[in-house]
């Protein structure tokens, strides 16, 4: 096994705790579901967010999880970089697994998918 990056982006129009929990939730199970992985598998999960952005920790969408309470989660505040995204919540997921890094399922949300087209849902399914 190796221990690989997932990573992944959303955007929220309001800064509510029920939208950033719902967004950073539905992303989550997004990540999960196109890399089938496991709660036992994950060795930290680390979630930023824009500094205009302050309801809530998405943190705690993780705790929404069934059977993801152990996994050790934190959150921080993203950079506040001239032109970049708004309302933005980013993950990085490191995760123990046998799949080879360029088949790694990254997964970008609402306005998030500006950031990396390149890696994103859309380029891997043409492949």
């Amino acid at each position: 096994m190796m221990i690989r990056g997932i990573r992944g982006a959303t955007t929220v129009e309001h800064d509510t705790e029920q939208e950033i929990l719902e967004k950073t939730q539905q992303l989550l199970e997004k990540i999960i579901e196109e890399n089938q992985t496991k709660a036992e598998d994950v060795v930290q999960i680390l979630l930023s967010a824009t500094p205009d952005l302050h309801s809530v920790f998405p943190a705690k969408a993780v705790r929404r999880l069934s059977g993801w309470q152990y996994v050790p989660v934190t959150c921080m505040q993203e950079m506040d970089v001239n032109g970049g995204l708004k309302k933005c919540i980013r993950v990085m997921m490191t995760v123990q697994t046998d799949t080879p890094q360029d088949e790694i399922r990254h997964v970008y949300l609402e306005k998030a998918v500006v950031l990396r087209p390149d890696l994103s849902l859309t380029k891997n399914a043409e492949l």
